[in-house]
């Protein structure tokens, strides 16, 4: 019989806690690594990664596959890019717990804050539960190629409780918080790994109603971060604002203080925030001073939008002409933008605002109208354009207006060209001022919104472009080490949650691992698919250079191809490993 399970030769082994890598084998058995270093004995399966890297498989703590988790065992596209622990029920929504009336509310609630078609949810989810212990026995009914874990969502919560009262400004009683706390306290207990909630109006439901979190008061939040106090464990996750009358760390370092547990919100530059991101980031450091443990989520690039024709958003949409064509058919549709004269007169007309949310106005003008920050999207795309990509450059360069050149564009490869949009973490037209937060100890790499704005973004792919952009090919400013930046994508992660069993290549740690051929390692470009259920449409985005990824032992992903192995479940509350000392 062999020894061991599989055994990974001659890799350089990043073990995710930041040590230089080292050449040598890691062995595994039974879902778990036995052995690092010089391996003797054999195995029923060999991979030879020589001249290749092998890290842990990573983990992302900022998804949205509520729904997808309960349907998909593949879990594309976050498992396309090494990906072995996804962590959902972000940003206060969710699908549990639901009262059977509040599906379809539920549903425009995650449609609108995430731009995940309703269909696709409405034919998906077979909504076998109401409680969310009963959510989480539904997903443990489902292998899957990575493990997942989930929050308990705010804007369900509110809605169980609250019922038709749950409006924009809706104060609860002193009864409701009581009953909102508990069902938190059961969810954690049950094994949810925190609560999360919202709180910025750029979050709204298809229907343009901000989210509940939105305006919950503080004392509210208290409440339910002293419950999952009580439960003994979670992460208090949110998005908001930073409005300063809310007084947002004031009220997350008093949850952090009392009961021990960390609070982390995602930290962005953003227009939207009234707190700039150095404040965000002073203020935090304030309150964890004083006690608490309080971590910024950073992105790792420019988070925007990717227009195509077919996405959910391109700079023509409030054009009269194109509403004309928006619900036809695909080869309909295309027809339409090929023709000369329907061409000249889309371009001739000015934007239609008369129907647009005036909430949202700014953003859709910067849209329709910011050709120096819309940059063209070719092969081998830097997402770290310069000014010389951008659409008003190019156009200039070509003789033609940046609409004209910008139509041309989305026109090309049949109409499948896009054009990226970075609406936030890009003020200063490069990515400079990641680099020291990169290094912090207070904030994680996060925020790639996997399995959401299907229309719009593929950041699922972000712990690819950390590879590629930040370690390999980064042009400008300064790069980060490979071994950091595993740690940051492997054990940081994993650890913030309480996931002590992963994130690290070392004995009695779960066997989720990657051999990557950094060599190779490519985004792929990004394409249109509409193979949700119902025909939904998701941007996805692939990579080279993945050689294998492993989940508890097994392959998974094979040259980027799904193995059809599904090894992966359901995380419930925190893991421990056999041997935590190897990653002291």
């Amino acid at each position: 019989m062999p020894t061991y399970d599989l055994i990974i030769r001659g890799g350089t082994i990043v073990d995710g806690t930041g040590r230089p890598g080292f050449t040598g084998d890691v062995a595994v058995k039974d879902g778990l690594i036995a052995q690092v270093g010089a391996v003797s004995g054999n195995a029923a399966e060999e991979i030879d990664a020589a001249g290749m890297i092998v890290t842990p498989g990573f983990v992302d703590i900022h998804t949205h596959y509520d729904g997808q988790a309960t349907w998909d065992q593949e879990m594309a596209p976050s498992s396309w890019h090494g990906v072995t622990t996804v962590v959902m029920g972000n940003c206060g929504v969710g699908f549990a717990p639901a009262a059977p009336e509040r599906h379809e509310w539920l549903i425009s609630l995650m449609e609108g804050v995430e731009d995940i078609p309703g269909t696709a949810l409405a034919e998906g989810m077979k909504w076998n539960w109401e409680t969310f212990p009963e959510y989480l026995d539904a997903l443990e009914e489902l292998p899957r190629t990575v493990d997942v874990g989930t929050h308990v969502p705010h804007g369900a919560v509110r809605a169980y409780v609250l019922g038709d009262r749950e409006r924009p400004g809706a104060i609860p009683t002193e009864d409701d918080i009581a009953k909102m706390a508990a069902i938190v306290e059961e969810g954690v207990r049950a094994g949810a790994l925190g609560f999360s909630t919202s709180r910025t109006v750029l979050h709204r439901s298809v229907d343009g109603e901000v989210v509940p979190g939105t305006t919950a008061t503080a004392e509210e939040l208290v409440e339910i971060g002293r419950a999952m106090g009580r439960a003994g464990h979670g992460v208090f996750e949110m998005a908001s604002d930073m409005m300063r009358e809310w007084n947002e760390f004031g009220w997350m370092g008093q949850i952090s203080r009392e009961t021990g547990l960390p609070v982390t919100y995602a930290a962005l530059q953003s227009i939207a925030k009234e707190l700039p991101l150095e404040e965000q980031i002073a203020t935090m450091r304030a309150e964890n001073d004083n006690g608490a443990n309080i971590v910024a989520q950073i992105a790792l690039r420019g988070n925007g939008i990717v227009m195509a024709w077919q996405g959910t958003v391109h700079p023509f949409r409030l054009k009269p002409s194109w509403k004309e064509i928006a619900e036809l058919g695909r080869e309909e549709q295309k027809a339409k933008l090929f023709d000369p004269g329907f061409k000249a007169k889309l371009l001739a007309e000015e934007h239609d605002f008369s129907e647009v949310n005036q909430d949202i106005m700014g953003l859709i003008m910067v849209v329709c109208g910011g050709w120096t920050m819309q940059f063209e999207m070719g092969p081998d795309f830097d997402y770290e354009p310069q000014a010389d990509a951008s659409i008003m450059t190019r156009a200039a360069a070509a003789g033609v207006s940046p609409e004209e050149y910008a139509y041309d564009l989305l026109c090309r490869d049949e109409g499948k060209g896009f054009i990226y949009l970075p609406l936030l973490n890009y003020a200063d037209g490069n990515l400079d001022f990641l680099e020291e937060l990169q290094a912090a100890d207070d904030t994680v790499n996060s925020l790639s919104d996997g399995g959401a704005h299907c229309g719009t973004i593929c950041d699922a792919a972000s712990p690819t472009f950390m590879l590629q952009h930040w370690v390999r090919d980064r042009k400008r400013g300064n790069r980060i080490g490979l071994e950091h930046a595993v740690k940051r994508q492997c054990l940081d992660t994993a650890r913030l949650y309480g996931l002590e069993d992963r994130g690290v290549i070392a004995p009695g740690y779960l066997a989720d691992l990657n051999v990557i051929d950094m060599d190779r390692l490519r985004l792929g470009k990004p394409w249109l698919a509409f193979d949700l259920p119902a025909g939904g449409k998701r941007l996805l985005q692939k990579a080279e250079g993945y050689v294998a990824t492993i989940k508890n032992g097994v392959v998974t992903f094979r040259e980027g191809e799904w193995t059809g192995e599904t090894p992966g479940g359901l995380i419930r509350g925190p893991q421990r490993a056999d041997m935590l000392e190897a990653a002291e």
